[in-house]
């Protein structure tokens, strides 16, 4: 830590509804002398977080940010080591934070799932953060560590084994109990209107590599958008409403790193639906009310019927509901030599809030915590390759199951 910075870890956006919940898991979770300091717009309900979270967070301080406060953030990124931002949508909210950390060398992360604010960030912030050793991670939560440590480990252990590179690789929804983020909602609807006002932005969001500019890119797989029957399972699949971004993601850490995956890696994600006519009818369902959905937010005088029924931002589940829900995904492979695997990314929570804050609490630790055993160059960086094995740990340590078996 350079004399200038006397915090480890600034929690920006604490008052939010996953905001909070990162607090707390920073309370249960942090190393003792952990300097954790909570950011906002508000002292009031800064205060008021800090105030439930008991007296381990007592003298923790209360910092003045606000994301249309350029001068706000700069301070914040020359006093923290790690800055951690829950503040969304990020296509409006983020931009200004992250040129603050690449500037002052700070590390930063995040739980964006946009495809065209991680595509901007490449464009404009990717070389200055690497010339100034800033991790920029995106995609923290839910969006996309599953995918992107599965992965990680599927080819950790093909290495391992000298079974060549990965080829096709699928991951497969076995389990998703939880609500919808009205955060997740609100990101949705800007980066539709800026695609409705924008050709090149709908191109840019259509480009399965799309986040893997000016780095190694392997052919990618196209997205699946309409339902098939799996030529493994026997089962029919349905698209995956979260792959469009999981995906692009994945294929920036193969790209960040020089194409380690293979050359002939492919990757895609799917919702299995089960066998037969039932399968079927069940994956024709979800395909086709995941294009309604789409097509109605684009749509001004339809998404306002919708608007009533989703969550609005900062709206989350009860703890009851939070802990409750659970996930589990399985990614197999088939690798060069012809040998399969298959990784197993597993937690009980609600995916989107509990399990989400702890994925980027964890995230933000390991940066401020175990930062030497991190990636030492900076960029536009994916969980996977800024921390890889560190946040495999760290997550296992929390109760998460991240395991590899050999099929």
């Amino acid at each position: 830590m350079t004399p200038e910075r006397d915090l480890d870890l600034t929690l920006f956006g604490a008052t939010g509804f996953v905001g909070r919940l990162v607090a707390e898991h920073l309370a249960r979770e942090a190393p003792v002398g952990t300097r954790i300091a909570l950011a906002g717009r508000s002292r009031e309900r800064l205060e008021a977080v800090r105030d439930g979270l008991g007296p381990v967070a007592a003298a923790w301080p209360l910092l003045d940010a606000d994301s249309a406060d350029p001068s706000s953030l700069r301070a914040l990124a020359r006093r923290s080591s790690v800055l951690v931002s829950t503040v969304g949508p990020y296509q409006l909210h983020g931009l200004p934070l992250v040129e603050a950390c690449v500037a002052a060398g700070a590390d930063y992360a995040d739980l964006t799932g946009e495809v065209l604010f991680v595509r901007e960030l490449i464009e404009r912030w990717h070389a200055p953060a690497r010339a100034s050793g800033a991790r920029i991670v995106v995609s923290c939560g839910f969006d996309a560590v599953p995918s992107d440590l599965a992965v990680h480990l599927l080819h950790r252990r093909a290495t391992a084994d000298g079974a060549g590179g990965l080829t096709d690789t699928t991951l497969r929804v076995l389990h998703l109990a939880g609500g919808v983020s009205g955060g997740t909602i609100d990101s949705m609807r800007v980066q539709l209107d800026r695609a409705r006002a924008d050709p090149s932005l709908r191109r840019a969001l259509a480009d399965p590599g799309a986040l893997s500019a000016g780095a190694h890119v392997t052919p990618c797989q196209p997205d699946v958008h309409v339902p098939f029957l799996d030529a493994d399972t026997r089962e029919w699949d349905a698209p995956f409403v979260m792959a469009g971004y999981n995906t692009r993601l994945v294929r920036r850490s193969d790209a960040l790193l020089g194409g380690a995956y293979g050359g002939r890696f492919r990757y895609r994600e799917v919702l299995p639906t089960g066998r037969g006519l039932g399968g079927r009818v069940r994956a024709a369902a979800i395909a086709a009310g995941m294009g309604a959905l789409v097509a109605g937010m684009a749509a001004p005088g339809v998404r306002r019927l919708i608007d009533r029924a989703l969550p609005a931002p900062g709206e989350g589940p009860s703890e009851e509901r939070r802990r409750s829900g659970s996930f589990a995904m399985e990614t197999t492979t088939r690798t060069e030599a012809g040998r399969r695997y298959a990784a197993t990314v597993a937690a009980q929570g609600d995916p989107g809030y509990a399990a989400t804050s702890v994925m980027l609490g964890e995230a933000g630790l390991a940066l401020a915590v175990d930062g030497e055993r991190c990636s030492p160059e900076g960029g536009i960086l994916t969980p996977a390759v800024a921390m890889g094995d560190v946040l495999v740990e760290r997550l296992r340590r929390r109760g998460f199951t991240l395991e590899v078996r050999e099929l």
